[in-house]
């Protein structure tokens, strides 16, 4: 299973970025790709711009190509939840169920971890998505919610 993992996510260049890294024509391509996946994808207007991206690592997934196509944020421990957060998970729909959102977890949480070594990890997931985070070690905790019309649930891994 790993090889074939390495062999679909061998075509995407994966890069680390803190915000201040991050040049303006690039923090305007990750903005534009998470508006047409999380608002005009999933039609769901809300602000996208948090507050958030300034205190987090941000990994950047590009295609052969150099378009970018797969995404993530770690957001600091005290920006949002006591913990480190993973956040904006995403993969264009081009290269959706290839295994590449499966490559950017586990980037993220290995970040995360060397980061912030010994720290639980949190996200807010979108309850579809529930299985998915759970294969990496992530748990539920607490009821689901609504957030901006889509219900979310809260999951923390505890190392």
């Amino acid at each position: 299973m790993e090889n074939s993992l390495q062999q679909k996510s061998d075509k995407i260049r994966y890069e680390w970025y803190e915000f201040q890294q991050l040049s303006p024509g690039l923090l305007y391509e990750i903005l534009a790709l998470r508006q047409e996946v999380f608002v005009v994808e999933q039609n769901c207007p809300y602000m996208d711009i948090d507050g958030l991206d300034r205190q987090a690592w941000h990994l950047l997934g590009r295609n052969a190509e150099g378009n970018l196509v797969a995404y993530l944020r770690i957001v600091a421990p005290g920006a949002k939840y006591r913990e480190p957060a993973i956040g904006r998970v995403f993969t264009h729909k081009s290269i959706r169920g290839k295994g590449i959102g499966r490559e950017l977890m586990i980037r993220g949480i290995k970040k995360a971890e060397e980061l912030f070594p010994g720290s639980a990890i949190r996200l807010s997931a979108q309850v579809y998505a529930q299985g998915f985070y759970a294969q990496f070690g992530f748990s539920a905790v607490g009821e689901p919610y609504d957030e901006d019309g889509i219900p979310h649930v809260e999951m923390v891994k505890i190392p």
